[in-house]
């Protein structure tokens, strides 16, 4: 018997706002498998909120990562906004791994 999941502590929906970008087929594909499996198997719950479930939103302003979290009827409850400065090299260097990845994806063979 499986146990049910408080519908309150979890998040119902992520959006990517159009300030994160559109990549290649492969790498939206793999956003949209990563977002799919994130709402299916979660557990989420802001400090000091009770008011789930919630809506997370996602978008780049300034060099900045903006996390906006609201309930799912809208309602505002908090705002994080996070400097990608210090991620730079970390994210350049993800983006080359991932290049690498597909490149090697579309090279090989079924066998491999």
């Amino acid at each position: 018997m499986t146990e049910a999941r408080p519908t309150r502590t979890r998040l119902v929906d992520v959006e990517l706002d159009e300030s994160i970008g559109r990549s290649t087929p492969d790498v939206e594909h793999e956003r949209a498998v990563a977002i799919f499996d994130l709402i299916e198997e979660n557990s989420f719950h802001p400090v000091g909120d009770e008011g789930g479930p919630y809506r997370l939103r996602l978008s780049i302003v300034d060099s900045r990562l903006i996390f906006s979290i609201t309930r799912e009827d809208g309602a505002q409850v908090v705002t994080h906004i996070l400097s990608l400065t210090p991620f730079r090299r970390i994210v350049k260097d993800y983006y080359m791994i991932c290049e690498s990845y597909y490149e090697a994806i579309r090279s090989s063979t079924p066998s491999k």
